[in-house]
């Protein structure tokens, strides 16, 4: 199936936040262990200008399936030029494609927003996540041993990093 994306809007701000509370039962996508609010994500999102830290949506017969959002990375200037990628989709919307296609794209765009290396934070149990990350070429930049605690489990983090220009 072919994807294509488009530019968040605030009004696209409940699907999002859906989309992402859907991944939080699973203790395997995100480190928040509650599902957040709508009104807790309006700063986030205001942070994510077109012109440096995008945030894309995927829509089929007009609902939002999946989202892409280029993050700032430790809030300092001298790492203007790195991004955290994170990729939700919907849950009907995972293992077809989208997050290949989302990768691809974002992958291609960074430099277009001065962004010259990519990060994404990955749970090390979360392995289609690193799979798809190291398809196209990351490559772990750092294992942080059962750094978060779940449910009484301590999990690891993965760090998966790539040059893009």
């Amino acid at each position: 199936m072919p994807y294509s994306y488009r530019l968040a809007r605030f009004e696209d701000l409940p699907a999002i936040v859906s989309i992402y509370n859907s991944t939080v039962p699973s203790r395997q996508v995100t480190a928040d262990t509650e599902p957040v609010s709508v009104e807790s994500r309006h700063a986030w999102f205001a942070e994510h200008t077109p012109q440096k830290r995008p945030l894309w949506v995927a829509e089929q017969d007009g609902e939002v399936i999946g989202w892409l959002s280029y993050s700032n990375f430790y809030g300092r200037p001298a790492y203007s030029g790195t991004a955290e990628l994170s990729i939700y989709l919907r849950e009907d919307a995972r293992g077809k494609g989208l997050g290949r296609f989302f990768l691809k794209e974002a992958i291609a765009f960074a430099p277009e927003i001065k962004v010259h290396t990519l990060l994404g934070f990955i749970f090390g149990h979360n392995t289609p996540s690193l799979k798809l990350f190291e398809a196209f070429g990351f490559e772990r930049w750092a294992d942080m041993p059962r750094v978060a605690t779940l449910d009484g489990v301590e999990r690891d983090l993965v760090i998966l990093g790539k040059r893009v220009a």
